[in-house]
């Protein structure tokens, strides 16, 4: 925001600070919502409980993000976003979830068991992981 403040400061714009607040919000929630499309769709489709529908697009998220890492790797540039988990580790817990969620637990356990091989320090995953294990187990 402050870049862009000063950009509008040298086109000597009347009110820098408004227009640089207004660009960087305009920018913001542009790259918010064109970017991370399927993983929001399937954040509202996990909402809605359609789970199955949810698994794909949390599949197209990891896929995108995959495919894009270094998007996903600076997001805190390319997306405005300092969000400690990156899409592909919250795709990985979601399709995880989805599938605990729809019943199928061996599913749920092989990929929170992914999201550890890409992620060993991924709460998330772990307890998930350790709550199925201890429910198989019974």
């Amino acid at each position: 925001m402050l870049f862009l403040t000063f950009i509008f400061h040298k086109l000597n714009a009347n009110e820098p600070p408004l227009y640089g607040a207004i660009t960087y919000l305009l920018i913001s929630i542009s790259l918010r919502n064109f970017v991370p499309k399927s993983h929001r769709e399937g954040l509202k489709l996990t909402n809605e409980h359609k789970f199955e529908n949810a698994i794909e697009k949390f599949k197209n998220s990891y896929n995108f993000f995959t495919e894009y890492n270094w998007i996903d790797k600076y997001r805190f540039v390319t997306l405005l976003s300092s969000s400690k988990m990156n899409y592909r580790e919250m795709a990985l817990c979601n399709i995880a979830f989805c599938y605990s969620q729809i019943g199928n637990g061996q599913k749920a356990i092989e990929y929170y068991k992914k999201t550890l091989s890409e992620f060993p320090r991924n709460n998330l995953a772990q307890a998930g992981l350790k709550m199925l294990t201890s429910i198989e187990n019974k």
